[in-house]
């Protein structure tokens, strides 16, 4: 029996509409061939930051992201850069979709927007598909992949690439530390009174930068789809923040992210369901996700708890960022309504670990 896909995407969300007729017209005069019929329309439902559909005209399908719906952080959910990083990955990065086109008329959709490929495959989230047999050696397989595709992209040259152009390594750690405390000050809304001691500590460990690598900035497993039979990575989503910048930095935001069964209640349950990181035996830990990928691209992981206390830090500071938008009325995703909980739940475990050696 054939296994089942796991389904990714769901009805358009109350306000997240898009103008059919509007978008089914730009479709026809910029995609050459599009087939004849209706266009349909769904979302996807993972993620808290961009909207991202999936469009439809008979047999041809496609991906359209846009930023979300209200006032937004100077140069942040830039379309055009995202556009711009994918057209240079995927030619040598192929798990990177395809990028057709991009616009910045407004009329369309209300936004600068792009279109990509639609990949197919299994995305892993909370749960395995159905017809899967979980064991410890395909968790830990999954685990191995994650390490290794995140290697192979830190290998790229970054300068035979597009990135060269829209990045400037020189300084990176200095300019994320302070321009994420910057960030959360701006969309303060609750007191935490160890973020105070918390920001200082960040700016006074900030590590000397020895090499820059092409970095995702916000790899992790639901952000990964693989093929049927779960052996190969087959497509990785969400490079709005990629740029060229110190790997430890990638690793240490994938880590942040990377939740195992002895985490806090918070911490597993922060986003939602739990996920199968935490759920299932075999997967790696993150000591031993770091060491196998210190292993493997031969790099020094000995000040990694710096990289790992700002990783919890940037994302409470995109909680926080949300969390601001929902209070102020910018979005009424109801998922936001407890997020300044998650916030000082990250910011508490972030100066837990900044006092730990890895």
């Amino acid at each position: 029996m054939p296994r089942q896909m796991n389904k990714d995407t769901i009805p358009v969300r109350q306000g997240e509409e898009l103008d059919l007729s509007v978008l089914e017209k730009f479709l026809q005069e910029n995609i050459d061939l599009l087939p004849g019929g209706q266009l349909e329309i769904l979302q996807f439902y993972a993620g808290h930051s961009n909207l991202t559909y999936q469009i439809k005209m008979g047999n041809w399908e496609a991906v359209l992201r846009r930023p979300p719906l209200g006032p937004v952080a100077p140069r942040a959910h830039d379309m055009g850069r995202e556009y711009k990083i994918l057209s240079s990955l995927n030619p040598i990065f192929s798990v990177a979709p395809r990028p057709l086109l991009y616009s910045d008329d407004p009329t369309i959709v209300g936004s600068p927007f792009f279109i990509m490929e639609r990949k197919n495959g299994l995305v892993i989230d909370t749960s395995f598909p159905n017809g899967v047999e979980v064991t410890r050696d395909l968790c830990r397989r999954l685990s191995v992949i994650m390490v290794e595709k995140l290697v192979e992209l830190h290998e790229i040259d970054y300068k035979e690439t597009g990135l060269a152009e829209i990045s400037k390594p020189e300084g990176f750690m200095e300019r994320q530390v302070h321009g994420w405390i910057g960030r959360y000050d701006r969309a303060k809304t609750d007191e935490i009174p160890v973020v105070d001691s918390l920001k200082k500590w960040l700016v006074n460990h900030i590590p000397k930068q020895s090499e820059a690598a092409i970095i995702h900035y916000d790899y992790k497993f639901n952000n990964a789809m693989f093929n049927e039979d779960l052996t190969e990575m087959v497509g990785l989503f969400d490079w709005e923040m990629t740029t060229v910048g110190d790997p430890l930095a990638d690793l240490g935001v994938a880590m942040g992210y990377w939740n195992q069964g002895d985490d806090s209640a918070l911490l597993i349950n922060g986003l939602g369901k739990a996920p199968v990181t935490a759920v299932h035996s075999g997967f790696l830990t993150r000591k031993e996700f770091i060491e196998l990928y210190a292993q493997k691209s031969g790099r020094d992981i000995t000040n990694f708890n710096f990289y790992l206390t700002f990783a919890y830090f940037k994302l409470a500071v995109i909680g926080q960022q949300i969390y601001y938008r929902y209070k102020k009325g910018q979005t009424s995703d109801t998922r936001f309504a407890n997020f300044n909980h998650f916030v000082k739940n990250l910011i508490l475990h972030a100066a837990l670990v900044s006092e730990e050696k890895l």
